[in-house]
């Protein structure tokens, strides 16, 4: 991962699992803006997220396999001083388009006790406005039965358009939604930690997502 003048260039060379195939290909991002703010997601600030670029166009081009798109995009990151399993039982996330901007949702579990959630718009220039979280609505849970919920203005139903990815613990799905008075798409993830940390997941998950060590 490179930064060309405003512009992240991410160069992939990976293998598939467990099949291995090769995966090759060159993502590029650019910014309408860099944000730089770091939220908390616990009490004592031990887990932390940072939105990089909330708002960017996005351009993949890959050759292994033999495929190209472009369209709006989205850059940031977790960090944490423990294992993120040990810290919280489950959270959903979400992030749409909007005409102002970009609205993320944040929900989490916390193991210490207690909810947290945010609601945050990101405008073009990288400046960010917090408004009330709008009310919770659910979706169908997934195939592997994972609760899926969102948050829409006044509670107005939501739908699932398509599950993106589908595993025991974690799910990424297109949604439609509502919020601060349009009805955008939406990328929306649910994440179970319990699920997670179980014995029989950690036994699967060399097989999903192998590592290699030098």
């Amino acid at each position: 991962m490179t930064w060309d003048d405003d512009v992240l260039t991410i160069r992939i060379e990976e293998k598939t699992a467990p099949i291995p195939t090769s995966v090759r290909g060159v993502v590029r991002v650019y910014p309408k803006a860099l944000a730089g703010r770091t939220f908390a997601l616990d009490i004592v600030a031990s887990h932390r997220w940072e939105a990089i670029a909330p708002c960017a166009h996005v351009e993949v081009r890959m050759s292994h396999p033999t495929v190209r798109w472009h369209g709006s995009g989205y850059v940031d990151s977790n960090s944490g001083n423990s294992p993120i399993e040990d810290a919280f039982h489950a959270w959903t996330w979400s992030r749409a388009d909007l005409r102002r901007g970009t609205v993320v949702l944040y929900d989490v579990v916390r193991r210490e006790g207690g909810d947290g959630r945010s609601a945050l718009l990101f405008n073009t220039a990288g400046g960010v406005e917090e408004f009330d979280p709008p009310s919770r609505v659910d979706l169908p849970a997934t195939s592997w039965r994972i609760a899926r919920q969102t948050r829409t203005d006044n509670a107005h139903p939501a739908r699932v358009i398509k599950t993106l990815e589908n595993t025991p613990f974690y799910a990424r799905s297109l949604i439609t939604t509502k919020l601060l008075g349009e009805r955008p798409s939406a990328i929306h993830e649910s994440l179970s930690l319990d699920r997670f940390r179980s014995g029989l997941v950690q036994a699967m998950l060399p097989f999903r997502m192998p590592r290699h060590h030098n």
